[in-house]
């Protein structure tokens, strides 16, 4: 059975950081995929970072390209997402996801493209 429980969220004022952790477990070897999304009240969901298992290619959203990092520890079956500089609309829930070779791909970004959904962490930005 997979598992993505997120870590790592918490409350924090402009301009600083956080770094979310995401640990996978069961079937992890599967995973093509691992991506970072969000949701904010009243908003839908939003892909915010994707990276590749085999072969390490990154994806951002244009809203925080040059902020966040995601990067992916394969010997912890850990993906992370560095937030830095962090503005009040980055204030969300956010969730990590696996996709798997079997699911369709709609891009890196899609909500479609992933199998495997954690919980999530509330991350809230303050001035």
């Amino acid at each position: 059975q997979v598992q993505l429980v997120e870590s790592g969220g918490g409350s924090v004022q402009t301009g600083g950081s956080l770094r979310l952790s995401c640990a996978a477990s069961g079937y992890s070897n599967s995973f093509t995929y691992m991506g970072w999304f969000r949701q904010a009240p009243g908003k839908e969901r939003e892909g915010v970072a994707g990276v590749s298992t085999s072969h390490g290619s990154t994806h951002y959203a244009d809203s925080v390209k040059g902020r966040f990092t995601i990067s992916l520890d394969s010997a912890k079956n850990t993906v992370y997402l560095q937030m830095s500089n962090l503005k009040s609309e980055d204030t969300a829930m956010y969730t990590c996801a696996a996709a798997i070779l079997n699911n369709a791909w709609y891009g890196a970004l899609s909500t479609r493209s992933y199998r495997y959904w954690g919980r999530g962490t509330q991350v809230t930005v303050s001035s």
